[in-house]
């Protein structure tokens, strides 16, 4: 029997494509997963928030992204443009896949017909069950950190708990 190496501890990041706050997060999102490497699974999860009218819309996006195997770049550019989505709408998110060669015409297609929808709505679902009230939020072994208010000390905290399920 060969030693298998320990399962990756899970980050769930709530986040909404829309949100100036989450845009500050990605510097925090890139450490750890420069710190980490796969030994921590860092995992998207939506929370659009109804004040952003293009967050849904960008969440389901995203999930196309997924689907075209570049979740994290894709969500990482859209990001850096939370302003112009807020003004030109669901065209920054097809250009945004047209530039990272992406198949935007697919990500037109799936924005008319809601092939993600559900996803997004679980994952809202998911995050109003357990607290989530704003992004970005993070969970990490059963911890729930909001960074939505201030991210001051959340990569530090982030840091001490993968550690500890990590040493396990």
């Amino acid at each position: 029997m060969s030693d298998s190496p320990a399962s990756p501890v899970v980050l769930d990041v709530w986040c909404e494509l829309q949100c100036p706050d989450c845009h500050a997060a990605l510097d925090d999102v890139r450490a750890l997963r420069e710190r980490y490497g796969d030994r921590l699974d860092i995992r998207l999860r939506h929370f659009p928030l109804e004040k952003h009218k293009h967050a849904f819309a960008a969440a389901q996006a995203a999930e196309e992204a997924a689907e075209q195997g570049r979740a994290w770049p894709y969500v990482e550019a859209v990001l850096e443009r939370t302003a112009e989505l807020g003004q030109r709408g669901e065209a920054v998110l097809v250009d945004v896949a047209r530039e990272l060669g992406l198949d935007a015409e697919e990500f037109d297609t799936a924005l008319i017909d809601g092939r993600h929808i559900l996803i997004v709505d679980a994952d809202q679902a998911e995050g109003k069950a357990i607290g989530v009230t704003g992004t970005p939020t993070y969970v990490i072994g059963g911890e729930r950190l909001d960074g939505g208010k201030s991210q001051e000390g959340l990569r530090a905290r982030i840091e001490e708990i993968a550690d500890r399920l990590l040493a396990g």
